[in-house]
């Protein structure tokens, strides 16, 4: 059986488990569109989470930017799985006892105010959409490699079958559904991986694989890695090439935004009981750590096969895999000293960074390229980085149910994280919007009517940003880390933990971490790409870490209105020291 066909019916299996889910567990009150009727195992709940928190940036994109990084990949590593940690420990408990149904619930009740309910929704539905924006365009790369159809329409079948798990299920059709995804995605994860590790070093655990020798050799992985890396004009692969002060603030950002992520956050709603909570939390992270000690032996894995086998070869024998990514503009080659062979180095393959095809037909390396060519340096290949995990069982020639599996994997990937953010931007509309701020009279079947209908526009928006990405998954990700670490996390820190602190510096706080963080991407990623360097960066901190410093800005700002504004009522007080008590 084909490969292709093959990729169809896993595809096809799983989408049907995810609509049959969605159509048993279909919700029938606003409690269980909101919160799944606070009623979810823990274990069911740790592996729900998982799947919500480890996106397409994790199984997709995350190994793919450590293989091209090296060390300075281990940012998103660190920071991640950090800020799990700091999420679980720190705020999950406190925000389950508080009993409501979003996390803009707890903005209006502590801040005493409406106005700082509708600066959290505009910071959530901000947040959402950036990183949803990652997760659809994750759908669409999958889509085109493996069942040959445009991206825009893999965005928009993705779109369609979320629809049915969202709209119908709500919390408690997604939940649900994000345990049969965990499953599916954690599965097509490790079996390539023990598959290549044994192939390249012998070991069948991939996590000491990736620190183990070569078969037949004496050789390290690693140092084979530095010596192929350095051989070709890059960075050794175990050194960071990144300053300390930006690796620093890069991983502060995506672990105080994994603190203010509000998808996960709202997954703590979910449970019997504060307890629960807890130990959903233990849960998540074990299930977590399953694929990310294994990113970092991918990523190594993939690079090395990645390297060995297109470097120096002749373009028209070069492999299937090549030739397939090619066909979909994900991988492209030019021949600068036309001699026939791929050349792999340093440096950028066209002029832009990304090649622009003008031609339609005919074999992709013969196409007229758009692009003028770099003359400082020899590299001719572009390659997408977020097709590293995709492509890598085509690459070390693994069975064809192995890459149908991995394509599996990576749409339940993406598809549990846009479904847990859709149903967030969907609930700030509806319940905090429309049934708390503007329509209050609304009964409970009309709340619920507004809830998917703001679900349904959601996924609309989102599959525009799957169509037209602002950049590749994980870099997308991370800035929506870094707005959630400069807004949301710095008023849930306070607002639990600091009882002084009032409606006017929460508000004050938000607002400019948010305008600061927003306008320092905006300014490098969008309107002077040619300044994004470290040269004209802001003490030498790029644009994915500068929500640190949005942060430290927004906590500054929240204290000094604090004081210079009346005390918060009494019940605030009361309030505050209830979800505290153990």
């Amino acid at each position: 059986m084909s490969s292709q066909l093959l990729t169809y019916l896993f595809v096809g299996l799983t989408f049907s488990v995810y609509i049959g889910i969605a159509l048993w567990s279909r919700a029938s009150s606003t409690n269980e569109f909101y919160v799944a009727g606070k009623g979810v195992n823990p274990v069911a709940n740790g592996m729900a989470t998982a799947a919500d928190w480890m996106s397409a940036s994790s199984f997709i994109s995350m190994a793919g930017i450590i293989s091209f990084l090296g060390k300075d990949g281990s940012v998103y590593l660190m920071g991640w799985t950090g800020g799990y940690v700091l999420l679980a420990l720190l705020l999950a408990p406190y925000l389950r006892k508080f009993g409501q149904y979003t996390v803009p619930d707890f903005f209006g009740t502590r801040y005493y105010s409406k106005t700082a309910r509708l600066v959290a929704v505009l910071c959530l539905i901000f947040i959402s959409f950036t990183y949803v924006a990652g997760q659809m365009r994750g759908v669409g790369i999958v889509f085109s490699r493996f069942l040959e159809v445009e991206i825009h329409v893999g965005v928009i079948i993705g779109m369609v079958v979320v629809f049915f798990y969202a709209v119908l299920g709500g919390m408690k059709g997604i939940t649900y559904t994000q345990v049969a995804q965990y499953c599916v995605m954690i599965f097509a994860y490790l079996v390539p991986a023990i598959f290549i590790s044994i192939l390249i070093t012998g070991n069948p655990i991939p996590q000491l694989g990736f620190g183990d020798t070569l078969v037949n050799s004496s050789t390290y992985l690693l140092d084979k890695l530095d010596q192929i890396s350095i051989d070709l004009g890059f960075s050794a692969y175990t050194e960071n090439s990144k300053s300390n002060i930006d690796i620093f603030c890069i991983t502060a950002a995506l672990m105080f935004g994994t603190g203010g992520l509000p998808h996960v956050i709202v997954r703590f709603f979910t449970v019997p009981k504060v307890s629960d909570a807890r130990k959903s939390a233990g849960y998540a992270l074990v299930f977590i750590a399953l694929l990310y000690t294994t990113a970092p032996a991918v990523a190594a894995f993939s690079r090395v096969n990645f390297i060995e086998s297109i470097q120096e070869k002749s373009y028209f024998d070069s492999p299937d895999w090549f030739k397939n990514w090619e066909s979909i503009g994900l991988i492209a080659w030019k021949d600068k000293n036309d001699d026939g062979l791929i050349n792999y180095s340093v440096g950028e393959a066209f002029e832009g960074g990304r090649p622009i095809f003008s031609g339609t037909n005919g074999p992709q390396g013969e196409r007229e390229i758009n692009n003028s060519i770099t003359k400082d340096n020899q590299n001719e290949v572009y390659i997408d980085r977020d097709i590293i995990v995709l492509a890598n069982p085509e690459i070390a020639k693994l069975p064809a149910w192995v890459m149908a599996l991995v394509a599996a994997g990576g749409l339940a990937a993406a598809l549990s994280t846009a479904a847990g953010l859709l149903l967030v931007i969907s609930s700030s509309i509806s319940h905090d919007l429309l049934k708390k701020t503007f329509m209050p009279k609304i009964n409970e079947r009309q709340e619920l009517f507004y809830a998917r209908c703001s679900a349904a526009f959601a996924i609309l928006i989102a599959g525009l940003f799957g169509i037209y990405p602002p950049g590749f998954v994980a870099q997308v990700v991370a800035f929506a880390f870094g707005l959630a670490a400069s807004t949301i996390f710095p008023a849930l820190l306070l607002g639990i933990f600091f009882k002084r602190v009032t409606k006017e510096g929460a508000i004050a706080g938000m607002l400019s971490g948010l305008f600061f963080t927003t306008s320092y991407i905006i300014y490098f990623k969008f309107l002077f790409k040619d300044l994004n360097t470290n040269a004209n960066w802001l003490f030498g901190i790029s644009p994915e870490g500068i929500g640190f410093i949005g942060m430290l800005i927004n906590l500054i700002i929240a204290l000094l209105v604090t004081y210079l504004t009346p005390k918060p009522p009494i019940e605030v007080d009361q309030m505050v020291d209830k979800i505290r008590l153990p």
